[in-house]
């Protein structure tokens, strides 16, 4: 509980420093440097893989988004569909700068977009691009953060806390609720195409059960390499994915390839029924750790991790059949 009682002081700290900037021009320091935004956005770009979803709770209509992974229209997945009312270009693959150019934006929001300093140079070209803080890596920037450093940008850190203040809120009622997952160990891991694999402290999803109490194994951990936000394990190391919940995220809701992974039964998670299986739109809703996807994950995800920690193998409470 002292971990997140810290957390909560770091995070009070920031939306204090932040919440004086209400007025225009607006300077935010970066990895690449600095950016000036003159007035309060109109037009706004988000590059980030799940920057649409802030910028909607926001009230923020994007003119264009990045397309990450589903088979939805508007690129957006249902929490936050219903409340797009406008249907924005959508950037698929490689960024198209001149696609990005003929929106017109205001400001390119680039906090979880994995940008270049050269795609930085040429999207400056075009408007104030806001990017992670020095010294955070790519993927690695928290979703409080994400939101406080959007709302800041588009004139609008008043509500961007209010709204992170009420799911903070939520996440430490469920923790304060489950004083026994305070310090003890998740893993969030995939299996896909023959390889296994975890995200590591320094990715989203782990910092979202950080909230709740858990912590990351070391044995995660100590593969980082360059802000690694996931790293690989051979089918033969798979016990280095032993914690007190094995977390396994899908983007299907076919878990034949997991199941059919011999080894896994040696997974002293495996045999307790600590694992949870988290299916597409769960998966995408953790993943995704938005203002409009969190209360969507923690309704389903809270449930689940109760079942998986509750003693009794024989219960479930995820996506498996």
């Amino acid at each position: 509980m002292k971990k997140l009682n810290n957390a909560l002081l770091m995070f009070g700290w920031l939306f204090a420093s932040f919440a004086w900037a209400q007025s225009f021009p607006l300077t935010i320091e970066h990895k690449f440097g600095t950016s000036i935004i003159p007035a309060q956005p109109e037009r706004v770009v988000s590059l980030d893989y799940n920057g649409a979803d802030n910028l909607l709770a926001l009230g923020v209509q994007p003119v264009a988004i990045r397309y990450w992974y589903g088979d939805y229209p508007r690129a957006v997945w249902p929490w936050a569909d219903t409340v797009m009312t406008e249907t924005p270009q959508i950037l698929r693959g490689d960024l198209n700068f001149e696609q990005i150019t003929a929106t017109n934006p205001d400001v390119i929001i680039a906090l979880w977009s994995g940008i270049t300093a050269e795609d930085y140079e040429r999207l400056s070209l075009i408007a104030p691009v806001v990017a992670v803080p020095l010294g955070v890596g790519d993927y690695a920037l928290p979703w409080q953060e994400q939101a406080i450093i959007a709302g800041r940008a588009l004139g609008l850190p008043d509500e961007a806390k209010r709204q992170v203040d009420v799911l903070q809120a939520r996440l430490t009622a469920v923790a304060q609720s489950n004083p026994d997952w305070q310090n003890r160990t998740a893993v969030v891991a995939t299996a896909w195409n023959g390889e296994l694999g975890a995200y590591t402290s320094q990715d989203i999803r782990p910092q979202l059960l950080q909230g709740l109490g858990f912590t990351t194994p070391s044995t995660v951990d100590e593969r980082i390499n360059n802000n690694s936000f996931h790293v690989n394990f051979s089918m033969e190391e798979i016990t280095q994915l032993e914690a007190d919940v094995v977390l396994w995220v899908s983007t299907s809701d076919d878990f034949s390839e997991l199941n059919a992974i011999p080894a896994r039964r040696y997974l002293q998670a495996h045999q307790e029924g600590r694992e949870v299986l988290i299916g597409s739109l769960l998966s995408s809703a953790f993943s995704h750790a938005s203002l409009l996807s969190l209360p969507y994950a923690l309704d389903r995800l809270v449930p689940a991790l109760e079942a998986a920690l509750d003693g009794n193998p024989n219960t479930h409470n995820d996506d498996r059949t």
